[in-house]
C-alpha cells in the first residue's frame, strides 16, 4: 500500500492508475491526513455505494455504463377520442 499526496496524485495520475490496476491500493492524503483509498475494481467493500457496485459489475462485463448523460426530447401527448380513461376504468370495475 502506498501513501500519496493530492498534488503528487494529480501530477502522476496515470502512474497511480496503472499501479491500482495491478492490484496495489493507494492511500491518498491531504497534508498528511488520509482522505481516500484508490484501488482496482476486482474487489469492493460490503458497504460500497451503488456507483461502486455498478462500476464493479461493468468491470466484470455484466453491464455497460452510459458514456454521457442523455437528454430526451419532450414527449408529445397522444390525442385520444372518447371518454376519459379513468371513466372507462371505473365503468369496467362495476
Amino acid at each position: 500500500m502506498q501513501l500519496v499526496g493530492i498534488r503528487d496524485l494529480k501530477n502522476r495520475l496515470t502512474h497511480y492508475l496503472e499501479t491500482a490496476k495491478k492490484g496495489d491500493a493507494i492511500i491518498i492524503t491531504d497534508r498528511g491526513v488520509p482522505v481516500a483509498i484508490l484501488h482496482n475494481l476486482d474487489q469492493i467493500e460490503e458497504n460500497a455505494g451503488p456507483e461502486e457496485r455498478l462500476a464493479f459489475l461493468a468491470k466484470q462485463g455484466f453491464l455497460t455504463l452510459p458514456r454521457k448523460e442523455q437528454t430526451f426530447p419532450p414527449v408529445e401527448r397522444a390525442g385520444v377520442k372518447g371518454e376519459a380513461v379513468s371513466e372507462t376504468i371505473i365503468r369496467e370495475r362495476r
